[in-house]
């Protein structure tokens, strides 16, 4: 519980609010009782448009609470848009989440973060790529974020660990639902090594293909640039490079997706003028940094493994969209 009571949760289980509108109410509202007095036409002014029906105050305090002692159990903190620990660079973006929630470590806004992120049925130079990189970066002490999905994601979070940076992975559902199941460990893993899980879904929401898209822009805001591996023509990936450059942050695509069959997207992005990289190396030249030595020891227990992604793949249920 915050200083602000139950006030952020409860705005965030009003229905038919856009995240943007959350934001507005979030602002007007520094306690339940600022809520509690805002009339339905109230209401309507703040957003600037009919909600319909009058929402059910009561309902929506007892999902707050609800979602406060879930809250607790699971260990998920959550910050609001007027937080003073809320991620300054996704009050950057039009949209942001009202309220984020988080297990783990929120991330420090002085490191500059990477997204790496792309397909989830990968070729395997793809993958590789998307490790190293992610792990190199790691060595140089820069975190890299994606949304824990298999394939590209999976592998862009495992590099990040076994170079000791603290991941960073959004997720389409609340923290307490992690998906896919198969990265479950990762997850957890991801959290006891410093890192965090971040979504901007109360706990107990399940994962839907529409929440995909919208957890994208927080991945490209919270990113300084962000690198699409690889990714089909019709690949979610390409929903991400989009905010990327609509939020006025460096795009890059990985050589790997250049010549593969599930690298259409890929070439495509790199035909419309971003520029191509390989490795690490080119990101921390452009942004002037200096990679740090690291000792070379044994891989970690994340170390990327084409047949254990395989596996993975195979025993996850899918939603039944492409990907991301």
């Amino acid at each position: 519980m915050t200083d602000r009571g139950l006030v952020d949760l409860m705005i965030g289980r009003i229905p038919r609010l856009t995240p943007a509108e959350r934001v507005r109410v979030c602002i007007h509202c520094n306690q339940e009782e600022d809520l509690w007095g805002l009339s339905k036409q109230a209401m309507e002014a703040l957003v600037g448009r009919s909600l319909g029906q009058r929402w059910d105050r009561d309902a929506v305090c007892a999902q707050a609470e609800r979602d406060a002692a879930i809250a607790r159990m699971r260990g998920i903190g959550y910050v609001s848009y007027v937080s003073p620990q809320y991620p300054p660079l996704l009050r950057e973006i039009y949209d942001p989440p009202a309220i984020l929630f988080y297990r783990g470590q929120l991330p420090n806004p002085e490191l500059p973060i990477v997204g790496i992120v792309g397909t989830r049925h990968p070729s395997a130079p793809a993958l590789t790529q998307a490790y190293d990189m992610a792990r190199d970066l790691a060595r140089a002490g820069i975190p890299v974020i994606a949304g824990l999905a298999l394939g590209i994601d999976g592998m862009a979070h495992r590099g990040n660990s076994d170079g000791g940076a603290p991941t960073i992975a959004v997720l389409g559902s609340g923290l307490d639902e992690v998906y896919p199941a198969g990265n479950r460990p990762l997850a957890r893993r991801i959290v006891e090594q410093g890192g965090v899980l971040l979504s901007e879904y109360p706990p107990g929401t399940t994962p839907r293909k529409w929440h995909f898209p919208a957890r994208n822009r927080i991945i490209s805001a919270l990113a300084r640039g962000t690198v699409i591996v690889e990714a089909p023509e019709a690949s979610g990936a390409l929903i991400t490079a989009r905010f990327a450059l609509e939020q006025g942050r460096d795009l890059w695509v990985g050589s790997a997706g250049l010549s593969s069959p599930q690298g259409a997207g890929t070439r495509k992005l790199a035909t419309e003028g971003a520029q191509v990289i390989a490795s690490a190396v080119e990101i921390l030249k452009e942004w002037g940094i200096t990679p740090r030595e690291a000792p070379q020891g044994p891989p970690g227990e994340g170390e990327f493994s084409v047949s254990a992604w395989a596996a993975s793949l195979a025993h996850t249920l899918h939603l039944g969209y492409e990907d991301r």
